[in-house]
């Protein structure tokens, strides 16, 4: 007993300055725990305001949350004296590895926060991307699903959506439709154009405050192309785009202008043998 007191008058001044390390190695903690809390509940107010994901803001506030929380242990540890870089090296490299068996599933997940970040597209918007054409029916974290028009379900690793181009039908409130009407080259083209202006300015859901685009295009091999471009809502842009074929198709058959087809011309020439 008296060695152990003897030995702790001789060190009683290291005693004290370990024991206030060790204070200050649980101060800095608790400390790195509250502040880890307080910048998870900024990042989920932020996410939350920007309507994202709950998974994701879940997701992403415990991986911020276990790094300020890691950083605050290692300053903790080190702090006390020890050296830490061995054990930033082993969590480093086990990480790694991870990352590396995961490099696909990691991908997509990052992609998936960037398209629910970013919104290219939403629920219910018609699209085309990575060769798809249909309606965004949910948007996950490692993949987004499909409707097609013909009701099949089709599901895309995000990683390919965010790698493609992107195109979003239901972005714009109104669109343009382009036709293009081939006629013969014996055709009037005033009374033509004349004509196609007035089926696309009789339909009620025509836009009637957008011009209208008649004009020749092409002087093709078998036609005399002209396109028409009207404006329409977005939602009323294939129903419109059908009824204008079909009207425009009555109207100049009615007028006698012909629509032609592609046609070939097979010359043969007759040779005589003559016997001598």
């Amino acid at each position: 007993m008296d060695t152990i007191l003897d030995w702790f008058s001789h060190n009683k001044p290291l005693f004290h300055q370990y024991l206030i390390d060790f204070v200050i190695a649980i101060a800095i903690v608790i400390m790195g725990k509250l502040f880890a809390k307080i910048i998870c509940k900024g990042i989920s107010k932020m996410l939350a305001h920007k309507k994202v994901d709950q998974a994701v803001i879940s997701f992403v506030s415990s991986i911020v949350y276990f790094i300020v929380f890691f950083v605050a242990i290692i300053a903790a540890i080190s702090h006390l004296g020890f050296n830490t870089s061995s054990l930033v090296a082993i969590v480093g490299a086990a990480g790694l590895a991870i990352g590396l068996a995961l490099q696909g599933s990691l991908s997509n997940f990052a992609s998936g926060v960037l398209l629910i970040i970013l919104k290219p597209f939403k629920n219910g918007d018609f699209v085309e991307v990575a060769g798809i054409s249909g309606i965004v029916e949910e948007i996950h974290i490692f993949s987004t699903t499909f409707r097609t028009g013909d009701n099949k379900t089709v599901i895309i690793p995000n990683g390919s959506v965010t790698n493609s181009t992107i195109i979003n039908y239901s972005a714009k409130p109104i669109r343009r439709i382009d036709l293009i009407i081939g006629v013969s080259y014996d055709a009037d083209l005033a009374k033509t154009k004349e004509i196609l202006n007035k089926i696309s300015s009789a339909h009620s859901l025509v836009l009637k405050d957008h011009d209208i685009t008649i004009g020749v295009s092409e002087l093709a091999d078998n036609s005399v192309n002209l396109v028409v471009r009207p404006w329409v809502k977005t939602e009323d842009y294939w129903p419109v785009y059908f009824d204008l074929l079909e009207n425009i198709k009555v109207a100049l058959d009615q007028a006698g202008i012909e629509i032609p087809y592609p046609q070939l011309s097979l010359h043969v020439n007759k040779e005589e043998n003559h016997e001598s």
